[in-house]
């Protein structure tokens, strides 16, 4: 079983920036995909970007440009480093380990272990 810890999460501005860290355990770590996700308030979970073994990534189009994905296999770690903040970037974050970690997917249902998420509010 990998279990997966969010941290980083917290309340800033508009137009700030804010990084993410997951830290996963029980398993070996570089042979996962890693998936960043959000849950906005009353809506559902959707994709924010995605990065393979491989380093291959892939982002939601309300992350291009501002949003940058990475992992330290040596740390067991994925990355999400967000700037330019707003309002609508509002949600708790999650992240996630798919086992077929070739593979570039941003459906939740192809992933595999979740961690509990972190909440990340933007004021404007």
């Amino acid at each position: 079983q990998l279990q997966l810890v969010e941290s980083g999460g917290g309340l800033v501005q508009a137009g700030d920036s804010l990084a993410l860290s997951c830290t996963a355990s029980g398993r070996p770590f570089p042979g996962y995909a890693m998936g960043w996700f959000r849950q906005p308030p009353g809506k559902e979970r959707e994709f924010v970007a995605a990065i393979t073994t491989g380093e291959r990534i892939m982002y939601a189009d309300s992350a291009e440009g501002r949003f940058n994905i990475s992992r330290d296999n040596d740390k067991n770690a994925v990355y999400l480093q967000m700037n330019s903040l707003k309002p609508e970037d509002t949600a708790i974050y999650y992240c996630a380990a798919k086992i077929e970690g070739w593979q570039l997917v941003g459906t939740l249902a192809e992933y595999d272990y979740w961690g509990q998420g972190t909440q990340v509010t933007v004021s404007s």
